[in-house]
């Protein structure tokens, strides 16, 4: 019997010449009612990216602020493959998985805010694929170099296409001068292939290094695509947030200020999303990075 061979849309850590290549699928799903007016979702089209000026109160930034610090304190959440430090340190750089070990996070996520938003978007049901808590301390939190998230879930997680976003939420004040996330706003409708075969583990290195090679676009690539596209920088209060497309080309200057820069990062993925084996990488990436548990886990 012969077994059919899958489809890959958005081949990725190639040999030789990374060559970008359209886009083949929508940013927003469908045209149903939601949390965002039509005039958001054309904006969020066309950009890639949503700014909420206040999403949270800030009688509710305290009480995650707290949650916080209690996870930074947990010894045995501090010893788990959960937790990744900063490069130059020991100190607390994320908290993946956190719907696993806060119920007060689980609820945020959970929440009809979010994933009414989710839904309306991807035109589906929608389930958490990963999470994570970021400090970004001050005095030392390290960049995060220019990628799409997609390309990393295509290849490491097997996420078969762009049918997903993220939403940051800001814990603390995101000044201009302390690390906030920059886009390029308009690169989601380009996927940008990564060169290199993937290394085995490679999540062991990619999420503490300052710099990665595979998995990020070629300075050629970014080089013309902000030219095209410019760059924007995304600031904010304590409770603002923006939900930004898999695909799109984003990143972060390190934190050398005294003034920590926390968030909580949260991706839904559609339930006609699952992930399959890698498309590029020996063998999906730990449970806790990418949820293949749906719908068990939900």
């Amino acid at each position: 019997m012969t077994v059919a061979q899958r489809i890959d849309l958005y081949p990725t850590r190639v040999s030789g010449k990374a060559v970008t290549r359209p886009r083949v699928d929508p940013t927003v799903w469908g045209d149903g009612p939601g949390p965002l007016t039509g005039a958001e979702l054309e904006r969020y089209d066309a950009d890639g990216f949503h700014v909420f000026d206040s999403l949270l109160p800030p009688q509710e930034v305290e009480t995650y602020r707290a949650e916080l610090r209690r996870l930074s304190q947990d010894p045995a959440l501090l010893a788990s493959d959960r937790v990744v430090l900063e490069p130059d340190s020991a100190r607390l750089r994320s908290v993946f998985e956190v719907e696993k070990v806060s119920t007060v996070f689980a609820d945020l996520l959970n929440s009809p805010r979010l994933m009414d938003v989710a839904r309306q978007v991807l035109s589906s049901d929608v389930y958490v694929h990963q999470s994570r808590v970021n400090y970004k301390p001050g005095f030392g939190g390290a960049q995060f170099d220019w990628h799409s998230d997609f390309e990393t879930w295509h290849a490491e997680d097997g996420m078969p296409r762009p049918r997903a976003f993220s939403v940051s939420i800001a814990l603390s004040e995101n000044y201009e001068f302390n690390g906030p996330l920059m886009v390029m706003p308009g690169t989601h409708k380009t996927f940008v292939p990564s060169v290199g075969e993937t290394p085995d583990d490679f999540h062991k290195e990619s999420l503490r290094v300052h710099r990665i090679t595979v998995g990020s676009p070629g300075e050629e690539h970014l080089t013309r695509m902000a030219d095209q596209h410019g760059i924007r920088q995304i600031a904010g209060p304590a409770g603002s947030a923006v939900m930004f497309d898999s695909n799109l080309l984003h990143g972060s200057n390190g934190n050398i200020t005294p003034f920590a820069r926390s968030n909580i990062f949260i991706v839904y993925n559609s339930v006609e999303n699952l992930l399959e084996e890698p498309f590029a990488a020996p063998r999906p990436r730990p449970q806790h990075l990418g949820n293949r548990e749906f719908p068990r886990g939900m």
